[in-house]
């Protein structure tokens, strides 16, 4: 039974990377009163989210995070794989590790080229701009005045100097901003961080945000199914607590919940493929085949190497008395390891001479992590890891709900390497970080390759290696995608086809993966969504 029914001119399912900006910027005007579902109870002053170097700790943390699993059956080598996602004011903005890449000129002209007006690259540049705060960039292609305040990692070893310039040797330019002109090149990656600290849309839009009197913002607070009337979307159900509630909207309902909790909200609603909803006993209100499907993400293996000469690696850094010296550094500067984001040394790269851009990505960490029973540490062995993987995949997977009750989680059925471009960019991938590995001057500080080791040496023994070890680099998208075809689900201005009052804003949108982290692509999805809401409302008025 429904014990309390509030209305709003907005409702937005979601407060994350999209979601926080949405909720932020459509309250930013007297105009229109909003609110904000999110499903976390937690808050942006969670201690863990605020450090850095902390992200492992929420990585498969319940209290902040939907601790989603895949499908061994799909999965490569037939294993379930991790796909967290943020369940915290924020969303995965508050969990991530905070990466500031836009992706390729070339990723958005794509999508405009394939029919989504407005989202080539000069169209979504000005919403990029308004997120940021980079002041040493490019004014023609850098924000300066943003809530996000952006900065550079540090260099805490000699190991950062090394890897830029054995790039360099090796035949990988530097770059000073990848986020820039061109993304090719090494570099030492920008984050989403000022001062030692995240900067997410949980405390640079929403918090602030939370003084304009005609913004609530609801925690705890989980959308089971949205509510419609004459094929106009009019509302959402959710659960706080024991309680179910619901939200009324005036104007429109804009979900984002992200790649794997969007398409299972629109399923358990009616809005999916007829024939699956049907078979669950879901009543259908648009039929949309392609909800759910176009599963796209980045799967990376984890190469190791010893690394001989002391003072490089990042792990002697966090044993022994080093470790206090640490903690000390940076609750009194926000200096040090516990300051940095995960993978600050990076590359972009061709894996082969006739492309026009790069096409592989190299990321570095001066330590090696160790699982152990209950969770994560960094390894006494002083070692480096290396990242990496295709750009832009081609295989595909799909999200679907599996029963008629929300709480159920849906089955994620990621796939990877199943095209043939896919199998020979992975292995292409690999062997650059052999070439790397193999180049002075950091040739001269390695030792062993730990993992998997030099008896891995044939094109089928590297792929082999991928399947069996890769992980998703946590960043689906795709799962309702943006489009005019018969599997597209939200038009160029992200309505939901087939019914009125619904928009979808986050991840799932993009028709094609980016070619990098795919967060700040999610934030300028965000802002664009809340500038075509306020446009077509004032238009319509």
């Amino acid at each position: 039974m429904t014990s309390s029914t509030e209305t709003f001119d907005y409702v937005v399912v979601g407060s994350g990377s999209a979601g926080g900006i949405v909720a932020s910027r459509l309250s930013a005007s007297s105009k229109y009163s909003v609110v904000c579902l999110e499903a976390g109870a937690r808050g942006s002053g969670y201690i863990w989210t605020k450090i850095p170097a902390t992200v492992s700790f929420m990585i498969d943390d319940p209290r902040v995070n939907w601790c989603y699993k895949s499908d061994a059956s799909t999965g490569p080598a037939n294993r379930a794989l991790n796909i967290p996602r943020g369940k915290i004011l924020g969303g995965t903005s508050a969990i991530n590790g905070m990466t500031w890449v836009r992706g390729q000129h070339e990723d958005y002209d794509h999508w405009a080229q394939i029919g989504n007006l407005g989202w080539a690259f000069q169209d979504v540049l000005p919403f990029f701009k308004k997120i940021e705060s980079y002041p040493v960039g490019d004014p023609k292609l850098r924000g300066h005045v943003g809530p996000i305040r952006v900065t550079s990692g540090q260099k805490i070893t000699p190991f950062y100097d090394l890897f830029l310039e054995t790039a360099r040797v090796a035949g990988i330019p530097g770059n000073r901003d990848y986020n820039g002109a061109d993304q090719e090149g090494a570099t030492i990656a920008q984050a989403a961080s000022y001062k030692g600290v995240r900067e997410s849309t949980a405390n640079r839009y929403l918090d602030p945000a939370t003084r304009h009197n005609n913004l609530e913002i609801k925690k705890g607070a989980e959308a089971t199914r949205l509510l419609f009337e004459a094929g106009r979307c009019i509302g959402v159900l959710y659960m706080q607590g024991s309680h179910e509630r619901k939200v009324l909207a005036r104007n429109e309902v804009v979900v984002c919940g992200g790649a794997v909790n969007s398409p299972k909200l629109l399923e358990h609603s009616g809005i999916g493929d007829a024939e699956r909803l049907y078979d669950l006993g879901i009543d259908v209100i648009s039929h949309l085949p392609g909800v759910g499907e176009n599963l796209s993400d980045h799967f990376t293996p984890t190469m190791k190497y010893q690394i001989t000469q002391s003072g490089q690696s990042a792990s002697e850094l966090m044993h022994g008395w080093r470790k206090y010296r640490e903690v000390l550094r940076y609750v009194l500067f926000r200096r040090g390891f516990l300051a940095q984001s995960f993978g600050a040394m990076r590359a972009f790269f061709r894996t082969r001479e006739d492309l026009t851009r790069p096409d592989g990505l190299m990321v570095i960490a001066p330590f090696m992590v160790e699982n152990f029973e209950g969770g994560r540490k960094i390894s006494k062995v002083p070692g480096a890891s290396f990242f990496t993987h295709v750009l832009r995949p081609e295989t595909r997977g799909s999200i679907h709900v599996t029963s008629p009750d929300p709480k159920q989680p849906p089955a994620i059925r990621e796939r990877f390497l199943e095209t043939e471009n896919d199998k020979l960019g992975a292995i292409a991938c690999f062997k650059k970080v052999r070439q790397l590995t193999e180049t002075n001057p950091i040739a001269s500080i390695l030792g062993a390759e730990l993992q998997p080791g030099r008896q891995v040496e044939s094109d089928d023994e590297i792929l082999q290696f991928i399947l069996e070890t890769g992980q998703t680099t946590y960043h689906p998208v795709g799962t309702c995608k943006m489009g005019q075809d018969r599997d597209a689900v939200v038009d160029e201005r992200l309505r939901v086809h087939g019914v009125h009052g619904l928009r979808v804003a986050d991840a799932s949108i993009m028709p094609t993966i980016t070619s990098g982290n795919t967060g700040l692509p999610c934030m300028m999805i965000g802002e664009k969504c809340a500038h075509m809401i306020i446009e077509d409302r004032e238009r319509n008025a």
